[in-house]
């Protein structure tokens, strides 16, 4: 591939995520009442309000908040395969943040993914899913912003290699990829569908990470069919395979336990999706809880995804699985049970559970290596958690007992290598 077309494809991969801060709303000549004066007031404030949900259901603090700094200052460090970009302080300090921002500006770039001069931004701020918020939704988020405490604080610049820093290309993957629009309602679906697919497909834009990529970085195969998250170690699983992360065969309560606590009796959210859970999911209010689950368990069920060729059970490859059960006898049982069975609401059960046979042995490789939490949420303010292995076992002996794990108590899947722990344990993807 020539250089040109290799920055085009790996602009479309990452991008920097922006908010804006509008321009204090002009008043009316003459004189105002008192009444009216109150009328105003409230009205903002009932529109600053529905803004921090709708900001919230974004998660747009999860990215532009750095580790133990001030909310939304931005400072947070992408790092991926082109660079490292740096998140902006998106407060209204008109020197530092976005406090020169009009609503229009703001318009612009949730609907047409533009900065306030007019330039492309980079698609991984997920605009191609934003543009489906209404223009309501898109001043409300705008006022909520603007009543933020500003913050004077001004970040680092993105370190982005050449030639991926040339913005001009992304104009060729706009006009391959990206097509304007907003949320349409399905006539044929109930106001409650439609309510879910608006969440899921705009401000939740969960297709930004349960999606697979071209060589140019945009969406491609089924809607929610699963794919790597983008400068990441993790795969989002597909939302249409009943072998990956399909609930269209659950009840719809199990649906929103599951996104509003992070536990089920049937999946335990961990990784990224914890911290989507904890930040953002739990707090939907049922109604839209409900109206996500409802669409979730509606999507078509796309074509079975590869586990993987499952071993044969030779004497060789049955060596290395009694290997991996003295391991897993040794760290894993007390948890998780000699029969993979888990503790309802503690450990998650290990048979039969679709997150430890994926094609991909990538997640609960690092679930292993690194432990992991499910989400605190007000519900589970101190879950259960997994300790981390990764200095007490050798990558051969990860490679093992989840090579056990993936081939017991009914589970078939392809055999973990230590390369593969390896790989993970360096970051590579």
């Amino acid at each position: 591939m020539k250089p040109a077309a290799i920055a085009v494809a790996l602009a479309g991969l990452i991008g920097l995520g922006i908010f804006f801060i509008p321009m204090p709303p002009s008043s009316a000549p003459g004189a105002t009442s008192l009444a009216e004066k109150t009328n105003d007031i409230a009205e903002q404030q009932a529109r600053e309000a529905r803004g921090a949900y709708l900001a919230q259901a974004g998660n747009c603090m999860g990215c532009h908040t750095a580790q133990g700094g001030q909310p939304y200052a931005g400072g947070h460090h992408l790092a991926t395969s082109i660079g490292t970009f740096v998140t902006p302080n998106i407060t209204p300090d008109p020197e530092t943040g976005l406090g020169q921002w009009s609503e229009n500006d703001f318009w612009q770039a949730l609907h047409d993914g533009r900065g306030r001069d007019g330039s492309p931004l980079y698609p991984a701020f997920p605009y191609t899913d934003y543009t489906n918020v209404t223009r309501e939704d898109s001043d409300a988020i705008f006022a909520y912003l603007q009543s933020l405490p500003p913050v004077s604080q001004r970040n680092p610049s993105s370190r982005i290699s050449f030639p991926f820093n040339l913005r001009p290309l992304l104009y060729a993957w706009r006009a391959l990829y990206f097509t304007q629009g907003v949320y349409r309602a399905d006539a044929g679906k109930s106001d409650e569908w439609n309510r879910g697919a608006y969440l899921v497909q705009g401000l939740g834009h969960c297709n930004a990470c349960h999606t697979s990529r071209n060589p140019l970085g945009a969406s491609q195969g089924s809607v929610l069919g699963g794919g790597q998250i983008m400068g990441s170690n993790w795969y989002a699983p597909s939302l249409t395979s009943f072998q990956e992360a399909s609930t269209s065969d659950w009840p719809v309560e199990d649906i929103i336990q599951l996104l509003t606590t992070g536990l089920s009796s049937r999946a335990a959210a961990t990784g990224p999706m914890a911290d989507v859970v904890s930040q953002s999911l739990q707090h939907l209010t049922r109604d839209d809880a409900r109206a996500m689950a409802v669409y979730l368990k509606s999507l078509p069920g796309s074509a079975p995804h590869s586990r993987g060729i499952a071993p044969e059970l030779t004497d060789e490859v049955d060596g290395q699985l009694q290997r991996g059960g003295e391991i897993y006898d040794k760290y894993c049982q007390d948890c998780h049970g000699n029969l993979g069975q888990g503790a309802p609401g503690a450990y998650p059960a290990l048979a039969g559970n679709r997150g430890v046979t994926l094609a991909s042995p990538v997640n609960a490789i690092r679930s292993i290596l690194n432990g992991g939490y499910a989400p605190v949420t007000a519900s589970n303010s101190r879950p259960y958690g997994m300790p981390p292995f990764a200095q007490t076992l050798y990558d051969e002996e990860i490679a093992l007992v989840l090579s056990y794990i993936r081939n017991a108590w009914g589970n078939r899947g392809s055999l973990v290598t230590a390369i593969q722990v390896d790989r993970s344990r360096k970051g590579v993807q």
